[in-house]
């Protein structure tokens, strides 16, 4: 062969090996496929239970759930077979605080840094997403830690659940969201403190510049905090109107705690997308609340734990003492929310007690009077649209990402089945699997 025949071959092949090359490193374009075959799936929406269900999964969406009979087989699919487990959508916790442990409490907690929060909250995302909850709102965190925390499980740094934010939570000086354990002389305050209405929109918008997707206000005193009443209420209605009208006209959704019946009553006069906790409210909050259809998250597991292990844990007798008032009637009062027949969001406190036994919460509502199937509505399609995430989130529907979770047993016999949660998958990726493939 010549050398200019040779020159022409070996070209060619560079040509053809170069195309080939190209064309392996491409990205497909057909997004990864996964199927679920359900032996009981739970419609969250209607109660009813539906036997031998396929959901088909295409990237991190769900494309289509109906009979597994149906379903024609597909070359490059992963099939993930679940024949004794009863599948829902994954849960959702509107009450968190991810980067805050139980063990942080009054002068323990002036030892935190904010990195070694976010890392504290990096374990407790993890933690949390393998209980089952694949979605939770963190609602009050230090220096923007659930910022920072957020934004790594979207880029894939850490495993957790996805992650609505508030950073710092708004408080008036010495409320529950003041930080008040030092004293004069260290001029100290919490990021969130802002008092007056020229004060509370400024703060509004800084919160919302550094990353917040909700904003968290102190309506009035709290448990955990020192020198204040939770009975009493602390930012004004007017402060709290124009917090609220600032933050919707933002495009975010306002979360206030609030134990005392004035308070409550005036957060929710104010325009508040939600009522967290409530343990304090009379008659007349809880009939505000169901007039302005604003929704209650309740926190109650909390009670129930804290009364079996608060003395144990060395706590500040400030805390004792007010978590001893609030619990002595804060059951009873949900109770009667519930009756009434108040929009009712999932939420928990994690953190007031250990990550991890979210669920623990579903048995409570249920013994205060909801039936199983509202319960775990509470925790799907309640919060869901307590976030603003229907489209999204809350049952497992075309469209809408593919998280879902798997139980042994029928959680609408027996809620506690929720408590051990064996499959998690989020986005179409499975993150625990103790059924194996």
């Amino acid at each position: 062969m010549s050398k200019q025949g040779r020159g022409s071959w070996v070209g060619g092949l560079c040509a053809v090996l170069l195309l080939s090359w190209n064309v392996l490193a491409q990205p497909s374009s057909t997004p990864r496929r996964v199927v679920i075959r359900a032996g009981h799936l739970l419609d969250v929406k209607t109660g009813n239970t539906l036997s031998g269900q396929a959901i088909v999964i295409e990237g991190d969406k769900i494309v289509s759930v109906g009979p597994a009979a149906d379903l024609k087989s597909s070359l490059g699919t992963e099939v993930i077979d679940l024949p004794n487990a009863t599948v829902l959508p994954g849960l959702i916790d509107a009450h968190t605080h991810l980067t805050f442990e139980p063990e942080q409490l009054g002068y323990e907690s002036l030892g935190i840094s904010v990195p070694r929060e976010a890392l504290t909250g990096a374990k407790n995302a993890r933690i949390t997403l393998d209980a089952g909850f694949t979605t939770v709102r963190n609602v009050g965190a230090s220096g923007y830690s659930d910022v920072a925390l957020r934004d790594a499980i979207n880029s894939g740094d850490v495993p957790g659940p996805r992650m609505i934010v508030s950073g710092p939570a708004l408080g008036i000086t010495g409320g529950h969201c003041d930080d008040n354990l030092l004293p004069f002389e260290y001029h100290h305050e919490g990021e969130g403190v802002a008092d007056g209405i020229e004060a509370v929109q400024h703060k509004v918008r800084e919160v919302i510049k550094y990353g917040a997707d909700v904003i968290k206000i102190c309506a009035t005193g709290g448990v955990m905090s020192k020198g204040d009443d939770p009975n009493a209420s602390q930012y004004t209605m007017e402060e709290m109107k124009a917090i609220v009208a600032e933050a919707h006209r933002l495009g975010r959704k306002v979360a206030a705690h609030a134990h005392g019946a004035e308070g409550v009553r005036w957060a929710s006069i104010a325009g508040v997308d939600s009522i967290e906790h409530g343990h304090l409210m009379d008659d007349e909050s809880i009939a505000t609340l169901k007039k302005n259809g604003t929704y209650l998250v309740p926190t109650v597991y909390l009670m129930d734990w804290n009364r079996d292990n608060l003395g144990k844990r060395n706590a500040p007798e400030y805390i004792v003492r007010k978590m001893k008032e609030v619990s002595a009637v804060g059951q009873n009062n949900v109770k009667k929310a519930f009756a009434a027949g108040l929009k009712i969001g999932f939420g928990t406190d994690a953190a007031v007690y250990p990550h991890g036994l979210n669920a623990h919460e579903f048995a409570v509502y249920v013994r205060l009077g909801l039936t199983p199937l509202q319960a775990i509505q509470s925790s799907t399609v309640n919060d869901a649209d307590l976030l603003g995430w229907s489209g999204k989130v809350g049952t497992l529907e075309p469209g809408k990402w593919a998280d879902v979770i798997a139980v042994d047993g029928d959680p609408l016999k027996d809620v506690t089945v929720l408590e051990h949660v064996k499959f998690v998958m989020k986005g179409g990726a499975s993150v625990k699997n103790e059924y194996g493939k």
